[in-house]
């Protein structure tokens, strides 16, 4: 008896819950049968009766929006969540890059870039969020991760690198990224960075050596992540702080540090505003990053220039 009870119950409640369906179907189903098997039927009353359904249908609709709130919400949420899932990383493409970079400096007390020399880091990024350091009398920590200038190797397959992608743009361009101006674009990184120590007291700056070549650039501020690739022209990625693609990275960046080798810029001896070549000579070799013995004077003067007068790559 308990079977069919709850059998019988279970119908009971089903039909209660669908009763609008039950009456729909009922009423086309008694005026479809005798539209079949007898002529007693009007056109008025078939039309009546269409309607009749179509009324009980509706109502049935309204009742099921009013009896299943949460349901609706819970789709808008999932609806809502996809939205914002889509927007996770925007696409940069020619100035919004420098625009991008640019609102990622402002506010900002940290700055982690990952990249294969820094020009950008030295041209616009250094001098501008210490600049803006000094004003606020803020902290502001800097951690840099750059090709090993002191590995020869990894130097030769990152001007290889440049050179293959430079040239299906600009051959002029590809001949200029030879292995010794990677290194020396490197040297000027660290001493860029030496420099900008000095200046301000509050900087925490460190610099990360990698024998990994890295084919992106990674711009990471507290308000966001933009990654960048040496031709301007194609399409580069942002992504927002509150992401999980943010905290990736942060992630990723601070491992590819841990397995890098970090000079000690304490051991850096200070140096003039426009340092001399023999200033730079003794810095290196204070902060154990001799210079090739084969670089001349002018060679270390170039790594001045580049250090401290770098241009703005994305300045077109």
């Amino acid at each position: 008896m308990t079977a069919p009870a709850g059998r019988l119950e279970r119908a009971v409640t089903w039909v209660m819950r669908n009763v609008d369906v039950v009456v729909a179907a009922a009423i086309a189903l008694t005026i479809g049968l005798l539209d079949i098997f007898g002529d007693v039927l009007t056109g008025d009353v078939v039309s009546g009766a269409t309607l009749l359904v179509l009324g009980a249908l509706a109502i049935g609709s309204i009742v099921e929006r009013v009896r299943q709130p949460a349901s609706i919400q819970e789709a808008l949420a999932g609806t809502r969540r996809a939205l914002e899932d889509q927007a996770m990383v925007s696409s940069l493409i020619g100035s919004q890059v420098g625009d991008a970079l640019r609102d990622a400096r402002l506010h900002t007390h940290l700055w982690y870039f990952k990249g294969g020399t820094g020009t950008y880091l030295r041209a616009v990024t250094l001098p501008q969020c210490v600049a803006a350091a000094k004003v606020q009398r803020s902290q502001l920590t800097i951690k840099i991760d750059i090709v090993n200038p002191d590995d020869e190797q990894a130097c030769t397959a990152y001007a290889r690198f440049r050179q293959m992608f430079a040239g299906q743009r600009d051959t002029a361009v590809a001949a200029l990224w030879t292995k010794d101006r990677v290194r020396k674009e490197a040297y000027a990184t660290v001493l860029a960075a030496c420099c900008y120590r000095q200046q301000l007291a509050t900087l925490e700056i460190a610099v990360h050596l990698s024998s990994v070549v890295s084919t992106l650039r990674f711009d990471l501020s507290e308000t966001c992540l933009v990654i960048t690739q040496d031709d301007t022209s194609r399409t580069n990625l942002l992504i927002r702080r509150g992401q999980p693609l943010y905290d990736y990275y942060v992630t990723e960046l601070h491992q590819s540090r841990e397995q890098a080798r970090e000079l000690d810029l304490r051991l850096a001896p200070p140096v003039g505003p426009e340092p001399t070549v023999d200033e730079v000579r003794e810095l290196f070799e204070q902060v154990r990053l001799p210079l090739p013995r084969a670089f001349t004077d002018s060679d270390i003067g170039e790594i001045i220039v580049k250090a401290l007068h770098a241009e703005d790559p994305y300045r077109r």
